[in-house]
């Protein structure tokens, strides 16, 4: 396989992100990916895009496990899910620095309307897009004066315990 799938794999392993590698029949929203009862189906063979793991796995782990269970197939076009969309662009943002990958691998120039390049411009001049629904989840912090080293891209927690109140 490929470096960078490898330490992705390795971290949503570590995160307790299921996935299983295996054939994928049937058409796909993203080529090679599908979301099975809160699991993370890869298919290497027709995988395009190695950074779409860990943005679908991003999706998985932003959700509370009483939904995150029940996620499947392509996510149905609700609040939720939308909400879920910008969760994931910030998750998967914080997650490439974190593992010192470039985050071009997930925003890259054939995803997201094409905006990728901007999307990675945008975190990078701290217009954190998605960032505010990660803080009321808990699993980070905003950046403040007092809190420069702790607040996004470093993450509380890499998966959403509880839904927020």
């Amino acid at each position: 396989m490929n470096k960078a799938l490898d330490k992705i794999l390795l971290f949503i392993e570590e995160i307790g992100i299921h996935y299983q590698l295996q054939e994928i029949a049937e058409d796909t929203f993203l080529p090679g990916l599908k979301l099975i009862n809160g699991s993370l189906a890869i298919d290497i063979n027709q995988l395009k895009y190695i950074g779409d793991v860990l943005h679908e796995a991003g999706h998985l782990a932003c959700m509370p496990p009483e939904i995150r269970r029940t996620m499947n197939d392509n996510l149905e076009d609700t609040d939720l899910h939308r909400g879920g969309e910008m969760m994931a662009m910030a998750w998967s943002y914080a997650a490439c620095i974190h593992l010192e990958l470039d985050p071009h691998l997930v925003f890259h120039e054939n995803g997201y309307k094409g905006g990728g390049k901007n999307i990675v411009l945008n975190f990078q001049q701290g217009q954190y897009l998605g960032v505010p629904l990660l803080v009321w989840c808990g699993m980070c912090q905003m950046e403040d004066a007092n809190n420069k080293s702790q607040g996004f891209p470093v993450m509380l927690s890499w998966t959403c315990k509880q839904r927020p109140s």
